[in-house]
């Protein structure tokens, strides 16, 4: 059953402005082209140590696809950098920004009232923000303090109101249509091409800063770091299974592979589970999605938790030494044999000059 204040349907709905106006003759009522002028489009912009999340540039290209004007949100210290960036991308409107270090760390507790402030300040018919860490943690909450109900992941835009959205793992597509009218949407990154930072010149401006108090405090945090390419926007992902058998080969097997071919490095959640690999590089449903050009996967049965953050790659590639694993069925190109002897195999021709 979908939550309330959505419908599903799979019928084309035809346009009924026409005949609601001759229903209703005294009744002034806008064609579907002027209320596409009439909606305006807030896009979450995520900032960390005054750099700009590249993922943040997905949820502009989706803001841009619903029409209407089209303004960016982001709040941190020394966010004037930030803020200029993304002042720059074509289509964007105006830029909203909050300069307060309360609000660095993203922390819902006070970044969703300072939202909700600048939602209801300027009017705004639809919020989008990436579905990240940031934005799972943040968008729940201010669809609730604005009584609206999320529209999670989505991965396409039919109209204002009707969207797509994987379900059960990917296994099946929802289209939804919302009756809210503040609409709270999260994005699948891999679905939305980035934002070009380029060309354009919107205006920036100090957004309302309600400084809401917040009972939860910032203590710290241990980021695994690496100067491989990012997992979530990598164009070449090798990810490693519960084959590996352990967190040395691991190592041994996939870090040697991965800086041959340029990639990041990803991991199944029952490799992370092992203690193979950081939770930070699962790749699944309950880890990060990616879509990369190539997507190699090692020593990974392919689980559907798993396939579910994968399949959307462009090229599958897959090593197992069980012939039947569920991972060959989506893979475009698969090996059957030992990965302990095909892999660095494999990591010593691509080395060759």
């Amino acid at each position: 059953m979908l939550p309330a204040g959505h419908r599903a349907f799979s019928a084309l709905v035809r346009p009924r402005w026409r005949e609601a106006a001759a229903a209703t003759p005294s009744l002034v009522l806008r064609s579907p082209a002027t209320l596409r002028r009439l909606l305006s489009v807030l896009a979450v912009l995520e900032q960390r140590e005054g750099k700009l999340n590249t993922g943040s540039l997905s949820a502009i290209t989706a803001a841009k696809q619903l029409g209407g004007s089209v303004h960016g949100f982001v709040a941190g210290s020394s966010v004037k950098a930030v803020a200029d960036e993304a002042a720059k991308v074509v289509g964007v409107d105006k830029i909203i920004a909050v300069n307060n270090g309360a609000y660095d760390k993203g922390l819902p507790e006070n970044y969703a009232p300072l939202l909700v402030e600048n939602i209801k300040n300027g009017g705004y018919t639809h919020v989008i923000a990436g579905h990240t860490a940031f934005g799972k943690n943040l968008m729940p909450r201010v669809a609730a303090l604005l009584d609206s109900q999320q529209i999670s992941d989505i991965t396409a835009i039919e109209d204002d109101k009707t969207f797509v959205r994987p379900i059960y793992a990917g296994n099946a597509i929802a289209t939804v249509e919302s009756l809210d009218a503040i609409k709270i949407i999260t994005i699948r990154g891999t679905a939305f091409a980035a934002a070009d930072v380029a060309g354009g010149s919107a205006a920036v401006e100090d957004g309302v800063d309600p400084k809401a108090e917040s009972a939860t405090e910032w203590v710290s945090e241990n980021l695994a770091t690496s100067d491989r390419p990012d997992l979530a926007t990598a164009p070449k992902v090798v990810s490693g299974g519960r084959g590996l058998k352990s967190k040395e080969e691991f190592d041994r097997i996939m870090l040697p592979l991965a800086d041959s071919l340029g990639a990041a490095v990803g991991a199944s959640r029952a490799a992370v589970d092992s203690g193979y690999a950081d939770n930070s590089l699962q790749v699944g449903q309950t880890g990060k999605v990616v879509a990369p050009q190539l997507y190699l996967a090692v020593g990974i049965s392919g689980a559907i938790q798993h396939l579910a953050g994968m399949k959307d790659s462009k090229v599958i590639a897959a090593i197992n030494k069980d012939g039947d694993a569920p991972i060959f069925q989506v893979a475009d190109v698969g090996l059957v044999g030992d990965l302990f002897d095909k892999v660095p195999e494999l990591t010593e021709k691509l080395n060759k000059p």
